[in-house]
């Protein structure tokens, strides 16, 4: 009986663990595991007596709380966690390579955000309202932080 027990509360430990840590939100994991661990505590109290009961119960709590604290002090999740610092931009535009009036040709259709090839460099661009063809002659509007406005040459 003792066997079934502890297999109940280490099995609801686990549960109740990964719906902290790992399944954030889905209660199904953390319901499943307190519901193990109280029929682990049930079956002590109806097969044992009260006083084996009152220990299980009062263990449970204990081994609950010490496994939560370990888990969430340990440096095992500083090995989990991603550290990486992500120093990427997403479409620069050097202002000395493209300026406003320069033109350039699409790459892609515009319809309306695209690629275009303007000063010998690939750059992503935005059209105001209308579609513009791949293989199109462009001409920058404005550049606005790191979006490129162009229009059609031939309009």
């Amino acid at each position: 009986m003792w066997t079934v027990i502890l297999v109940l509360i280490g099995l609801g430990l686990l549960m109740v663990l990964l719906e902290i840590l790992v399944i954030p939100g889905g209660g199904f994991a953390g319901v499943l595991g307190f519901g193990l661990m109280a029929t682990a505590i049930y079956l002590s109290f109806s097969r044992m007596g009260t006083t084996v009961g009152i220990y299980v119960l009062l263990g449970t709590i204990v081994i609950n709380l010490a496994a939560l604290v370990y888990a969430l002090r340990s440096k095992t999740w500083d090995k989990a966690m991603l550290k990486t610092n992500i120093d990427g931009k997403v479409n620069t535009v050097n202002t000395d390579i493209v300026k406003v009036g320069d033109v350039g040709r699409t790459i892609t259709r515009c319809a309306p955000v695209g690629k275009a090839y303007i000063s010998d460099t690939i750059f992503e661009v935005q059209s105001r309202s209308e579609f513009i063809d791949e293989e199109t002659d462009i001409e920058i509007l404005k550049i606005e932080g790191s979006k490129i406005i162009i229009k059609s040459k031939t309009l």
